[in-house]
């Protein structure tokens, strides 16, 4: 074959993997579908410290923070991910939204303690420009609410949640995904209560512990590299020299910071280097409810970079260049994605 007969696959080969991606999405990815309530029926609830909604239900009890979102609250969440598309063209910006358990847990007696997240969601996704991709972890985490997707006993999803919106992101990536009976190892750490406890103070949520599920992909390699911050009040002061350490932390049975074990926080850079050689690097700028969601896309791409929106004091342009970036994802709960000081922060990441 000549050269000339090459060419073709030749500059096909060289070309950016961002081009892969870049496809018009359908309306129908980009609104979720209003999830109905059909759990805790006629199940009694009470009022907590903080306004936590407690689900009564002997020892499988559950605590709820409540929604307060408005309808124009996730506009400015919207719009950042439009300025990045626009700062970034050849990089693929995803907009995702992560509903919070009292969407899908809150039982009738108690729907005035709380608002509809959906509607919030469906108007910010509706501001999100045509380049930029929305992913609908809503409608694909709802069709599992009868398993074990959000803790009782903690403010965050379950590690199950996080692996359906993980699999939203990696289906509109167009990245391999693997099922949790292909590659993975469960673990489980036996009688925990997480954070709502402290927040409600409410004795039926300590006395209703639950086991704390998480998954490790066990078919791919991979190293996790921490740069750590130092801090003062939450703010950045320094940072230290980057170290090699466990993507996975390990607790004991009763902890209570089990949640912890994905990277051990928040207050650091995480990157995940993996044998998953597609050219695929991803950002994931995230809250907390996002830690739990980069482990389940180690099959997906050849890097991942975890940053939490409270930490981070690079710009991100140049960070973005440095690594050779393709995807970048916005992957924050329903109230972070209302949050001005989140929306302020990334803000920031583009000029500091």
């Amino acid at each position: 074959m000549t050269i000339m007969r090459l060419l073709p696959f030749i500059i096909a080969a060289l070309l950016p993997l961002t081009a892969v991606a870049q496809k018009v999405q359908p309306d129908s990815q980009r609104r979720v579908t209003p999830y109905v309530i059909r759990h805790y029926q006629d199940a009694k609830a009470h009022k907590a410290a903080a306004g936590i909604i407690i689900v009564e239900d002997g020892n499988q009890t559950r605590s709820l923070m409540p929604y307060n979102g408005t309808m124009s609250y996730g506009i400015p969440y919207a719009e950042i991910a439009n300025t990045y598309k626009r700062k970034m063209p050849n990089v693929n910006i995803y907009c995702m939204i992560v509903p919070t358990a009292v969407e899908f847990y809150c039982p009738p007696m108690a729907s005035t303690w709380t608002k509809k997240q959906h509607p919030v969601i469906n108007n910010t996704y509706a501001h999100v420009s045509d380049s930029v991709y929305v992913v609908d972890a809503y409608t694909n985490i709802s069709r599992h609410t009868d398993e074990n997707i959000y803790s009782r006993t903690d403010h965050h999803w379950a590690p199950l949640g996080a692996f359906y919106a993980a699999e939203a992101l990696a289906r509109t990536a167009g990245v391999p995904f693997r099922q949790l009976n292909d590659g993975y190892e469960e673990c489980v750490v036996r009688r925990y209560v997480g954070s709502m406890y402290y927040f409600s103070k409410d004795i039926a949520v300590k006395n209703s512990p639950e086991d704390f599920v998480y998954h490790k992909p066990t078919d791919v390699e991979y190293t996790t590299t921490y740069i750590t911050y130092k801090t003062e009040n939450r703010k950045i002061i320094g940072e230290y020299a980057p170290q090699q350490g466990t993507f996975f932390k390990t607790y004991k049975d009763g902890s209570g910071g089990a949640y912890c074990t994905f990277m051990g926080g928040d207050s650091k850079i995480t990157i995940v280097r993996t044998g998953t050689k597609n050219g695929r690097r991803l950002v994931i700028f995230k809250d907390s409810f996002g830690n739990a969601i980069p482990g389940y896309l180690f099959y997906s791409f050849e890097e991942i970079h975890v940053v939490d929106g409270r930490y981070f004091n690079k710009n991100i342009i140049k960070y973005v260049k440095e690594n050779k970036i393709t995807d970048l994802v916005f992957a924050n709960n329903a109230t972070h994605a209302n949050s001005s000081s989140f929306i302020n922060a990334y803000k920031r990441f583009l000029v500091q």
